[in-house]
């Protein structure tokens, strides 16, 4: 029933109209449907952007390009099955940064090498969190906080749903950067959390944008930046952290597609082609902004670039927090 729903539900944010195909594939691929992997389950952001895509790509294709989740061990399971899946263009993998730039440093013995074992195609979106405070906290922006923080070492606090989430690591880098110690609150998941941030049992915490911003908007949490590069479209108001006085600041969940290692370059680069295309679409643009991620278009080698960057930059926050790999 799930599946039903998310489908009728991608069908209707896409609707408005017939878009223009693009013309048959060079030489004989694909001439059978080809899955997208995801290692998330059915509903979750990950899987309705996969469902987007996919849709606008089997209409671009002309094959079903089939969507199939596999979920488990945080997303470790599906990257490893890719990773091990043949490279003739019928097997792709959905990506985000946790399956291909903090598993690497988290799992005591990787099953996959995120750098030799797929083949980058395209970035997908990015979503940023928002740094939300407890209306009670007297701070404004991120100059108060650092302020407040350094004024009182390790008293103020951050929800976090885990040690090895994203959410935890973007309080860590802020700690790094900003020369703080907020101390870390730990949560089974993120709705007791934002339970207890507007309850104000912990001064702030990383969210997701979607969810929080009736919360914001009702008074119940301060927004006091964004974690991405720039100010987030749904958010315009709201400052980046890095605009707000710690450059280099950045923290997004980011979604990829890409292929085993070793698939015939002329696949990838159609399928990169394809891929920026459709992101490009108005339709599909406003589809992924209903869910709070920004299209990101890319080339293959910016793609391969971010990853290999992301890896390094979080390994260096994990060890420094002093996280050991499971």
């Amino acid at each position: 029933m799930i599946r039903v729903v998310i489908a009728s539900l991608v069908t209707m944010v896409l609707a408005g109209g017939a878009l223009a195909q693009s013309p048959p594939a060079a030489g004989h691929w694909p001439e059978r449907p080809i899955h997208l992997i995801v290692p998330f389950p059915p509903g979750s952001s990950s899987d309705i952007v996969a469902r987007i895509v996919a849709q606008k790509l089997t209409e671009r294709l002309g094959q079903q390009l089939v969507v199939e989740n596999r979920p488990g061990a945080s997303g470790n399971l599906a990257t490893e099955f890719v990773a091990h899946a043949q490279p003739d263009g019928y097997t792709l993998g959905l990506a985000n940064t946790s399956t291909l730039a903090l598993s690497p440093s988290l799992m005591a013995h990787p099953t996959y090498d995120p750098i030799k074992d797929f083949a980058p195609i395209s970035m997908l979106g990015a979503s940023p969190f928002v740094l939300a405070a407890h209306p009670a906290l007297p701070v404004q922006d991120v100059q108060g906080l650092i302020a407040k923080a350094k004024g009182e070492p390790a008293k103020l606090t951050y929800a976090e749903a885990g040690p090895a989430t994203l959410a935890n690591l973007a309080g860590l880098l802020f700690n790094k950067l900003a020369n703080v110690q907020l101390t870390p609150v730990s949560y089974r998941g993120s709705e007791q959390e934002v339970f207890d941030l507007i309850a104000g049992r912990v001064d702030t915490a990383f969210l997701t944008i979607p969810p929080t911003l009736q919360l914001i908007r009702d008074g119940k949490v301060r927004a006091i930046a964004v974690t991405g590069a720039k100010r987030s479209p749904i958010m315009p108001d709201v400052p980046t952290i890095a605009e707000s006085g710690l450059p280099g600041y950045e923290t997004v969940l980011w979604q990829a597609i890409y292929a085993p290692a070793g698939p015939p370059p002329a696949i990838v680069s159609r399928l990169n082609k394809e891929v920026n295309a459709i992101l490009h679409e108005d339709g599909v643009v406003a589809a992924l902004g209903k869910i709070g991620v920004e299209a990101e278009p890319s080339s293959q080698d910016e793609l391969a670039a971010r990853i290999a960057a992301e890896i390094k930059k979080w390994r260096e926050v994990i060890v420094a927090a002093g996280i050991k790999p499971q």
